[in-house]
């Protein structure tokens, strides 16, 4: 009993498990789906943008995307709501600003950002297929890379260190 006490006691003190949504304004742009943010408590995250993948830096539209972002996003307030973690540990949230811009949707429909590989979220599908017809950014390619296979494809031809 004083074990579930505990976590319960530590979960209701936890900044982040206790904000359900919360304001942040965005400090940083790593790239076009990574953002650095400082709460109004003055805690620092790094985020990824929940359910969206953009190309990496090194790709076509990777710079397009992180300065589509910066422009959207950088040193404004939001609003910031976490989805638990990725595979890596990294936080993964949704941000919108004003209550109601999603920068997700408007990488998206700029044709800078793919829905995640696994179990995207379904109500950002709509605007991958509308970015598809209308051919643009990176859908202006026939075959365009994905970023996760990007990543895979890289990791293969980094020399491994001992």
């Amino acid at each position: 009993m004083n074990y579930i006490v505990t976590i319960v006691f530590i979960l209701i003190l936890s900044p982040v498990a206790a904000m359900e949504e919360f304001a942040a304004q965005v400090i940083g742009v790593k790239d076009g789906n990574t953002l650095t943010i400082k709460a109004a408590d003055g805690e620092t995250y790094e985020i990824l943008l929940f359910g969206i993948d953009s190309p990496e830096l090194g790709q076509a539209y990777g710079k397009d995307a992180k300065l589509f972002l910066e422009n959207m996003v950088l040193k404004k307030k939001v609003t910031v709501e976490f989805h638990g973690k990725d595979r890596t540990g990294k936080r993964l949230a949704v941000v919108l600003l004003n209550n109601e811009d999603d920068p997700r949707v408007e990488l998206l429909k700029e044709g800078l950002a793919w829905t995640v590989e696994r179990n995207a979220p379904q109500e950002l599908e709509p605007y991958i297929r509308w970015a598809r017809a209308k051919k643009k950014g990176l859908w202006e390619e026939e075959k365009p890379t994905p970023p996760w296979q990007y990543r895979r494809e890289q990791s293969m031809v980094t020399p491994k260190s001992s």
